[in-house]
Protein backbone atom coordinates (compact mmCIF):
# COMPACT_ATOMS: atom_id res chain seq x y z
CA UNK A 1 0.00 0.00 0.00
CA UNK A 2 2.68 2.58 0.37
CA UNK A 3 4.34 1.83 -2.45
CA UNK A 4 1.36 2.21 -4.25
CA UNK A 5 1.01 5.76 -2.59
CA UNK A 6 4.56 6.85 -3.36
CA UNK A 7 3.79 5.67 -6.73
CA UNK A 8 0.79 7.92 -7.17
CA UNK A 9 2.79 10.80 -5.15
CA UNK A 10 5.52 10.38 -7.42
CA UNK A 11 3.07 10.42 -10.53
CA UNK A 12 1.29 13.97 -9.06
CA UNK A 13 4.51 15.42 -8.64
CA UNK A 14 5.85 15.08 -12.32
CA UNK A 15 2.31 15.83 -13.40
CA UNK A 16 2.43 19.27 -11.64
CA UNK A 17 5.96 19.43 -13.04
CA UNK A 18 5.09 19.42 -16.50
CA UNK A 19 1.57 21.71 -15.71
CA UNK A 20 4.08 24.20 -14.40
CA UNK A 21 6.60 23.92 -17.36
CA UNK A 22 3.56 24.21 -19.89
CA UNK A 23 1.97 27.29 -17.77
CA UNK A 24 5.55 28.63 -17.57
CA UNK A 25 6.51 29.08 -20.80
CA UNK A 26 4.75 32.27 -21.52
CA UNK A 27 4.21 33.85 -17.59
CA UNK A 28 2.21 37.04 -17.87
CA UNK A 29 1.93 39.59 -15.28
CA UNK A 30 -0.64 42.36 -14.48
CA UNK A 31 2.18 45.63 -14.06
CA UNK A 32 -0.67 48.64 -13.58
CA UNK A 33 -3.54 49.33 -15.13
CA UNK A 34 -3.94 48.28 -18.94
CA UNK A 35 -0.39 46.83 -18.91
CA UNK A 36 0.90 43.84 -19.03
CA UNK A 37 4.67 42.69 -19.04
CA UNK A 38 5.02 38.34 -20.38
CA UNK A 39 8.63 36.70 -20.23
CA UNK A 40 9.75 34.22 -22.84
CA UNK A 41 12.62 31.95 -22.64
CA UNK A 42 15.53 31.06 -25.36
CA UNK A 43 18.69 29.02 -24.94
CA UNK A 44 21.59 30.98 -25.58
CA UNK A 45 24.47 28.98 -25.55
CA UNK A 46 23.11 26.16 -23.11
CA UNK A 47 21.76 28.56 -21.01
CA UNK A 48 17.69 29.31 -20.10
CA UNK A 49 17.25 33.49 -20.33
CA UNK A 50 14.43 35.04 -19.61
CA UNK A 51 13.57 38.11 -22.11
CA UNK A 52 10.74 40.98 -20.72
CA UNK A 53 8.52 42.56 -23.00
CA UNK A 54 5.43 44.22 -22.49
CA UNK A 55 1.80 45.20 -23.53
CA UNK A 56 -0.96 47.90 -23.21
CA UNK A 57 -4.52 46.91 -23.91
CA UNK A 58 -6.59 50.06 -25.16
CA UNK A 59 -9.67 50.61 -26.58
CA UNK A 60 -8.69 50.28 -30.16
CA UNK A 61 -6.83 46.87 -29.42
CA UNK A 62 -3.57 45.95 -27.75
CA UNK A 63 -0.35 47.49 -28.62
CA UNK A 64 2.70 45.04 -28.18
CA UNK A 65 6.53 46.20 -27.51
CA UNK A 66 8.69 43.54 -28.57
CA UNK A 67 8.24 40.17 -29.55
CA UNK A 68 9.01 36.69 -27.94
CA UNK A 69 12.50 35.89 -27.80
CA UNK A 70 11.19 32.00 -28.27
CA UNK A 71 9.37 31.97 -31.90
CA UNK A 72 6.82 29.33 -30.99
CA UNK A 73 5.47 31.74 -28.81
CA UNK A 74 4.75 34.02 -31.38
CA UNK A 75 1.22 32.67 -32.21
CA UNK A 76 0.31 31.62 -28.25
CA UNK A 77 0.98 35.16 -27.20
CA UNK A 78 -1.62 37.06 -29.69
CA UNK A 79 -3.82 33.53 -28.52
CA UNK A 80 -3.23 34.91 -24.86
CA UNK A 81 -4.26 38.06 -25.75
CA UNK A 82 -7.14 37.25 -27.46
CA UNK A 83 -8.32 34.94 -24.17
CA UNK A 84 -7.80 37.13 -21.52
CA UNK A 85 -8.47 40.39 -23.01
CA UNK A 86 -10.82 39.45 -26.33
CA UNK A 87 -8.74 42.21 -28.21
CA UNK A 88 -6.25 41.80 -31.21
CA UNK A 89 -2.82 43.19 -31.12
CA UNK A 90 -2.75 46.21 -33.48
CA UNK A 91 0.76 47.41 -33.63
CA UNK A 92 4.18 46.17 -32.56
CA UNK A 93 7.27 47.67 -32.11
CA UNK A 94 10.77 46.24 -31.89
CA UNK A 95 12.75 48.37 -29.67
CA UNK A 96 16.03 47.14 -31.29
CA UNK A 97 17.51 44.97 -34.05
CA UNK A 98 18.29 41.59 -32.05
CA UNK A 99 16.65 38.68 -32.03
CA UNK A 100 14.84 38.68 -28.61
CA UNK A 101 13.12 42.06 -29.80
CA UNK A 102 13.03 42.46 -33.58
CA UNK A 103 12.59 38.21 -34.21
CA UNK A 104 8.89 38.19 -34.55
CA UNK A 105 8.74 41.60 -37.12
CA UNK A 106 8.05 39.07 -40.15
CA UNK A 107 5.34 36.82 -38.13
CA UNK A 108 3.21 39.57 -36.98
CA UNK A 109 3.59 41.91 -39.92
CA UNK A 110 2.44 38.56 -41.76
CA UNK A 111 -0.68 38.49 -39.20
CA UNK A 112 -1.74 42.07 -40.57
CA UNK A 113 -0.46 43.90 -37.30
CA UNK A 114 0.96 47.15 -37.46
CA UNK A 115 5.00 46.72 -37.16
CA UNK A 116 7.47 49.52 -36.30
CA UNK A 117 11.48 50.18 -35.78
CA UNK A 118 13.20 53.20 -35.41
CA UNK A 119 15.19 54.13 -38.42
CA UNK A 120 18.84 52.83 -37.35
CA UNK A 121 16.76 49.46 -36.83
CA UNK A 122 15.68 49.46 -39.94
CA UNK A 123 19.22 49.96 -41.53
CA UNK A 124 20.27 47.49 -39.62
CA UNK A 125 17.94 44.93 -40.50
CA UNK A 126 18.45 45.99 -44.06
CA UNK A 127 21.93 45.27 -43.68
CA UNK A 128 21.82 42.11 -42.31
CA UNK A 129 19.38 41.32 -45.13
CA UNK A 130 16.47 40.09 -42.02
CA UNK A 131 12.77 40.82 -41.98
CA UNK A 132 11.99 44.96 -41.54
CA UNK A 133 8.76 46.90 -40.10
CA UNK A 134 6.39 48.16 -42.02
CA UNK A 135 6.79 51.61 -40.50
CA UNK A 136 9.69 53.18 -39.54
CA UNK A 137 9.53 55.73 -36.96
CA UNK A 138 11.87 59.31 -36.38
CA UNK A 139 13.92 59.17 -33.16
CA UNK A 140 11.02 60.80 -31.15
CA UNK A 141 7.43 60.00 -31.98
CA UNK A 142 4.52 60.63 -30.06
CA UNK A 143 1.63 57.74 -30.37
CA UNK A 144 -2.18 58.19 -29.40
CA UNK A 145 -4.10 55.07 -29.36
CA UNK A 146 -7.33 54.17 -27.73
CA UNK A 147 -7.22 56.28 -24.27
CA UNK A 148 -3.71 56.06 -24.19
CA UNK A 149 -0.60 58.05 -25.17
CA UNK A 150 3.30 57.11 -25.42
CA UNK A 151 6.18 58.99 -26.48
CA UNK A 152 8.73 56.20 -28.28
CA UNK A 153 12.51 57.49 -28.17
CA UNK A 154 16.16 57.28 -29.49
CA UNK A 155 18.17 58.40 -26.33
CA UNK A 156 21.97 57.71 -28.88
CA UNK A 157 23.72 54.15 -28.31
CA UNK A 158 23.66 51.75 -25.78
CA UNK A 159 23.28 48.30 -25.45
CA UNK A 160 22.83 48.74 -29.12
CA UNK A 161 23.48 51.40 -31.52
CA UNK A 162 19.62 51.65 -32.39
CA UNK A 163 18.24 50.99 -28.79
CA UNK A 164 14.66 52.93 -28.07
CA UNK A 165 12.72 53.49 -25.22
CA UNK A 166 8.60 53.88 -25.19
CA UNK A 167 7.41 56.03 -22.11
CA UNK A 168 4.15 56.74 -20.96
CA UNK A 169 3.96 60.38 -19.35
CA UNK A 170 0.58 59.96 -17.41
CA UNK A 171 0.86 56.45 -16.10
CA UNK A 172 4.33 56.94 -15.84
CA UNK A 173 6.03 53.66 -17.23
CA UNK A 174 9.47 53.23 -18.52
CA UNK A 175 10.25 50.49 -21.09
CA UNK A 176 13.63 49.82 -21.41
CA UNK A 177 13.78 46.46 -22.79
CA UNK A 178 18.04 45.96 -23.23
CA UNK A 179 18.47 49.44 -22.81
CA UNK A 180 17.91 49.10 -19.24
CA UNK A 181 19.78 46.39 -16.79
CA UNK A 182 17.75 44.32 -14.35
CA UNK A 183 18.72 45.21 -10.56
CA UNK A 184 19.62 41.39 -10.65
CA UNK A 185 22.28 41.84 -13.16
CA UNK A 186 25.65 41.22 -11.94
CA UNK A 187 27.59 42.64 -15.07
CA UNK A 188 26.32 44.32 -18.58
CA UNK A 189 26.04 41.15 -20.35
CA UNK A 190 26.36 41.00 -23.94
CA UNK A 191 28.33 43.74 -25.67
CA UNK A 192 29.22 43.07 -29.22
CA UNK A 193 26.89 45.80 -30.27
CA UNK A 194 26.89 48.15 -27.12
CA UNK A 195 28.69 51.30 -27.20
CA UNK A 196 29.68 51.63 -23.03
CA UNK A 197 30.63 55.08 -23.27
CA UNK A 198 27.33 56.63 -25.27
CA UNK A 199 25.82 54.38 -23.08
CA UNK A 200 26.23 56.72 -19.97
CA UNK A 201 25.46 59.65 -21.56
CA UNK A 202 22.56 58.22 -23.25
CA UNK A 203 20.90 56.57 -19.71
CA UNK A 204 21.57 60.66 -18.53
CA UNK A 205 19.26 61.53 -21.48
CA UNK A 206 16.52 59.39 -20.30
CA UNK A 207 16.61 60.56 -16.86
CA UNK A 208 16.54 64.31 -17.69
CA UNK A 209 13.86 63.68 -20.21
CA UNK A 210 11.76 61.01 -18.36
CA UNK A 211 11.62 61.87 -14.76
CA UNK A 212 10.43 59.83 -11.74
CA UNK A 213 9.11 56.53 -13.48
CA UNK A 214 6.88 54.46 -11.15
CA UNK A 215 7.51 51.44 -13.23
CA UNK A 216 10.36 50.21 -15.06
CA UNK A 217 10.87 47.63 -17.43
CA UNK A 218 14.45 46.20 -18.44
CA UNK A 219 14.98 43.43 -20.85
CA UNK A 220 15.85 40.59 -18.90
CA UNK A 221 15.43 39.56 -15.42
CA UNK A 222 13.22 41.03 -12.56
CA UNK A 223 11.60 44.20 -13.39
CA UNK A 224 9.84 44.79 -10.00
CA UNK A 225 12.50 47.07 -8.71
CA UNK A 226 12.75 50.78 -10.32
CA UNK A 227 16.15 51.28 -9.25
CA UNK A 228 17.35 49.04 -12.51
CA UNK A 229 18.28 52.74 -14.49
CA UNK A 230 20.44 53.86 -11.54
CA UNK A 231 21.90 50.30 -11.65
CA UNK A 232 22.91 50.45 -15.45
CA UNK A 233 24.04 53.84 -15.45
CA UNK A 234 26.48 52.83 -11.98
CA UNK A 235 27.47 49.37 -14.01
CA UNK A 236 27.76 51.46 -17.08
CA UNK A 237 30.32 54.25 -14.97
CA UNK A 238 32.53 51.60 -13.74
CA UNK A 239 32.88 49.89 -16.99
CA UNK A 240 33.67 52.71 -18.19
CA UNK A 241 36.43 54.22 -15.68
CA UNK A 242 38.10 49.87 -15.26
CA UNK A 243 38.30 50.49 -19.24
CA UNK A 244 39.93 54.05 -19.04
CA UNK A 245 42.12 52.66 -16.14
CA UNK A 246 43.39 49.71 -18.44
CA UNK A 247 44.29 52.21 -21.57
CA UNK A 248 46.20 54.52 -19.00
CA UNK A 249 48.30 51.37 -17.96
CA UNK A 250 48.99 50.65 -21.11
CA UNK A 251 50.56 53.88 -22.05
Amino acid sequence: MRKVVSILVFLLALSNSFGQSKNTALPISHLTGDFYVYKTFHDYKGTLISANAMYLVTDKGVVLFDAPWDETQFQPLLDSIKAKHHKDVIMCFATHSHDDRAGGIAFYRQKGIKTYTGKLTDEILKKENKPRAEFVIPDDSIFTVGQYKFEVYYPGKGHAPDNIVAWFAKEKVLYGACFIKSTEAKDLGYLGDSDVKEWEKSIKKVQAKFKNPIYIIPGHEGWENTASLNHTLKMVKEYNILKASDKGEKK
